[in-house]
């Protein structure tokens, strides 16, 4: 294990400790030698933003399944309830078989990357059941009882295409969130890290549909906040085995101080909001989802996601636009992305226009996400690949 790999574990590790201030370091180090196992994905992607993401996070040793498939968490028998004492784990839902934050420290751990908030890392426990640990340092925002609130309100959530809060922990220096695993990793990672080929023109359309979906759920569910997710990108997309989407870090904005959600959250980058004075609204939800529709489209990485904002020549709505405008719309298609179907040039044409639709600068002319959605369930997916009977006679 190199250097860095070592010193990117020892992070994590230092920062759970950190977050259960009345469990012994000395003791804990010792267990942690003797019977945890830590590493890190070989070939991490250093996305352009600076982002980490492993390059290849489908594991031998936790195979791919789909949602629809997945079991229960399961690691100690002890079952539901919440427990609100400080520094313990508080779980959401009374269903979920509940583990401690020792069973962590005991788990074989793989740093899965660092994003704008912090650190995360995938916890396989004993009973071979895993998570996903996010350590966030930057939610000061809002103290115990209003951040617990808060995690239960998400915690009632119930869609497909959203990640389920399963804990959190609440300490006023910083705060672990745990969610489920998801064995193709993130959106981001596919496009830009090299794996751009896995994801054909049906792939790509379904991740599209099922993120607006999820989206479309949180704006019925989470009517009033000003932006029902907030940081909306394709590293915020995970895909299980099918390639279904999941939202992850959405509805943040409540208990993360203003100046960091203005730094770092996808939404305030929209252009109102880099203008001076502007303000977030439900619809720089929609340009990050315009935004994200462009990425899916080009397999450009967007220079929105950079953290300076969307200033620059480098916009990718504006690059779009321009070889749109042009009428060069051939070079705007990923060249990874394979395409079968008489009709599909089409519909990815459609698609596009409702990306532009969304990432539109004015925002009185921009789409709301109710017509967002309606357009973009439009897109007609490609008929399954058939084999003719001809084929087959000799």
């Amino acid at each position: 294990m190199s250097p860095f790999v070592k010193i990117a574990i020892a992070l994590i590790i230092v920062g759970v400790l950190l977050a259960v201030g009345g469990i012994a370091t000395g003791v804990l180090g010792r267990r942690r030698r003797r019977k945890r196992r830590a590493k890190r994905t070989d070939g991490s992607v250093t996305l352009p933003n600076g982002e980490q993401t492993p390059s290849n996070p489908v594991l031998e040793t936790a195979p791919c399944v789909a949602m629809s498939q997945a079991a229960p968490v399961a690691a100690s028998a002890k079952r539901g309830g919440r427990r609100d004492e400080h520094g313990r784990l508080v779980f959401i839902s009374e269903s979920r078989v509940r583990f401690e934050i020792e069973d962590l420290l005991r788990a074989s751990a793989e740093v899965l990357g660092s994003g704008n908030f912090g650190s995360s890392y995938k916890a396989t426990l004993l009973e071979g059941s895993s998570v996903v640990v996010k350590r966030f340092k930057d939610m000061n925002g809002v103290g115990r009882e209003d951040f617990s609130e808060h995690m239960r309100r998400l915690g009632r959530l119930d869609h497909p295409n959203l990640i389920p809060l399963v804990a959190y922990l609440y300490k006023k220096e910083e705060k672990l969130l745990i969610t489920d695993y998801m064995c193709n990793g993130s959106l981001a990672n596919l496009l830009h890290g090299g794996r751009g080929k896995a994801l054909d023109w049906g792939k790509r359309l379904g991740i599209i549909k099922g993120t607006a979906r999820g989206l479309a759920h949180l704006y019925d569910e989470l009517p009033m906040l000003t932006v029902p997710h907030g940081h909306l990108k394709s590293s915020n997309v995970l895909l299980d085995a099918d390639f279904r989407p999941a939202l992850s870090d959405y509805a943040l904005v409540p208990v993360l101080t203003a100046t960091h959600a203005k730094q770092v959250m996808m939404a305030y980058k929209a252009p109102e909001c880099v203008e001076a004075h502007g303000k977030p609204s439900k619809k720089s939800d929609v340009w990050s989802l315009g935004i994200l529709i462009l990425e899916i489209l080009t397999g450009k990485f967007p220079a929105n996601y950079l953290r300076q904002g969307s200033k620059g020549t480098t916009d990718l709505a504006g690059w779009v636009n321009s070889v749109v405008t042009e009428e060069r719309t051939g070079e705007v298609f990923d060249k990874d992305m394979s395409v079968a179907g008489e009709d599909a040039d089409s519909e990815m044409l459609k698609l596009l226009q409702v990306g532009l639709a969304c990432c539109e600068a004015d925002v009185d002319k921009r789409l709301d996400l109710k017509a967002a959605v309606t357009g973009i369930e439009e897109v007609r997916e490609p008929e399954p690949a058939s084999t003719s009977q001809g084929e087959s006679k000799s």
